[in-house]
């Protein structure tokens, strides 16, 4: 069962799965924040806007990600993202790569780590 102690953030670059995710697991009865850390400049906006007890940095290549969004954007667009991500990156505290994955599957990942997770007091 899900803890109401702690605050689920998702990041990742446009199209990895972030909105997927949270509805997944907020019909669970986890609070999840959607951080759009990849549309800022400010690297750590995503610890100061929502500063959750538990980061997921949902990955996905740039194929993926524009085939799943049908985005128009070229690859030094996808870059500039991975750049802005990079700080959220090296903070979180479950990465998973989306690319091969069903949305079932990458919810079951978060929830298997979710089940385990001891936020720091």
């Amino acid at each position: 069962m899900p803890s109401d102690r702690f605050v689920v953030g998702v990041v990742g670059p446009c199209g990895s799965g972030k909105s997927t995710l949270i509805a997944a697991l907020e019909v669970r009865g986890f609070v999840c924040r959607h951080i759009a850390q990849e549309h800022s400049y400010v690297q750590d906006m995503w610890r100061r806007m929502s500063d959750p007890d538990v980061l997921i940095f949902l990955q996905a290549s740039f194929p993926v990600c524009s085939a799943r969004r049908k985005l128009n954007w070229t690859e030094a667009d996808y870059a500039e993202q991975q750049r802005r991500l990079a700080h959220a990156l090296a903070h979180a505290d479950l990465i998973v790569d989306t690319d091969s994955l069903t949305p079932g599957e990458v919810a079951a990942r978060a929830l298997e780590f979710l089940s385990t997770f001891q936020p720091n007091p």
